[in-house]
């Protein structure tokens, strides 16, 4: 029986590192990006890119609204990103992100 994985696919290096070690250990894989509102699509075209270059079985692109959260310069087009970095947490951190998306992920395994 083939083992399946769904990845999480950010388009970043974390999550191609993820894919790769889920397809060299075997596991056909199913890609899962999130269009939250954030302010670039350059992410979501990366993890296109990806998913169709490490040829995975389907990659979903949800939609999900975080702007709801507020405070985050990446779903918030009041706030400016900032061009240097800055010290404690980033203005470009959006809370809770990541457990919403397992949360979604798991809903679909």
């Amino acid at each position: 029986m083939q083992k399946s994985a769904i990845v999480l696919l950010s388009g970043g290096l974390d999550s191609i590192t993820v894919l790769a070690l889920a397809q060299q250990q075997g596991f056909t894989c199913y890609a899962l990006s999130f269009d939250y509102g954030q302010r670039h699509n350059a992410e979501l075209t990366a993890a296109a890119n990806i998913a169709q270059r490490y040829h995975v079985k389907e990659h979903k692109i949800i939609k999900l609204s975080l702007d709801a959260f507020g405070g985050s310069a990446l779903t918030d087009k009041h706030i400016a990103v900032p061009e240097q970095l800055q010290a404690g947490i980033p203005v470009t951190y959006v809370p809770a992100r990541n457990t919403i998306f397992f949360s979604v992920c798991f809903s679909l395994g």
